[in-house]
């Protein structure tokens, strides 16, 4: 192990265990403002702009959320702890503003960073963002038309 992958899993490490002794539940209200800037960067053209569809990929996400077990969720809420408390943020993604007014640019370079780290829980982190927001948005039937799935089959009994 290289003298850079060691501070950096020192720090990854030290900001997920720093997460894990803050956050308080499953997904807090204030999960929605961080979803509603990641989501249609993870998305992109894929989200209609519209307020209902957006809404629809955040209750999807906490829907996805709570068909997980409870240690799972637990995981999820590390995460969003270490995504909502800002020295944290910025730390651990480099977003240094708010969620409502970071950029998209922003946004999608601390994904890519994530998605492609040397760390193996930022990827796992990635992974974990990136899955429940794609099953929230195309498990949704608000996402079928935009797609051009028509729906699952009626079975004639």
């Amino acid at each position: 192990m290289n003298r850079r992958t060691w501070i950096g899993t020192g720090i990854a490490a030290t900001l997920l265990l720093g997460a894990g002794a803050i956050y308080e539940r499953p997904l807090q209200d204030d999960d929605a403002t961080i979803l509603a800037a990641i989501a249609p960067v993870m998305l992109g053209s894929a989200l209609p702009k519209d307020v209902g569809s957006r809404k629809a990929v955040i209750d999807g996400f906490h829907t996805a959320v709570a068909g997980l077990s409870p240690s799972v969720q637990d995981e999820v809420a590390q995460l969003f702890t270490l995504l909502r408390v800002a020295p944290l943020r910025m730390l651990a993604t480099g977003v240094m503003r708010p969620w409502r007014s970071a950029s998209a640019s922003e946004i999608e370079r601390f994904l890519t960073d994530w998605r492609y780290s040397g760390i193996t829980k930022l990827r796992s982190a990635y992974d974990a963002l990136h899955q429940l927001t794609i099953a929230a948005w195309y498990g949704n039937p608000k996402s079928w038309p935009h797609i051009g799935y028509p729906g699952p089959p009626t079975v004639n009994v």
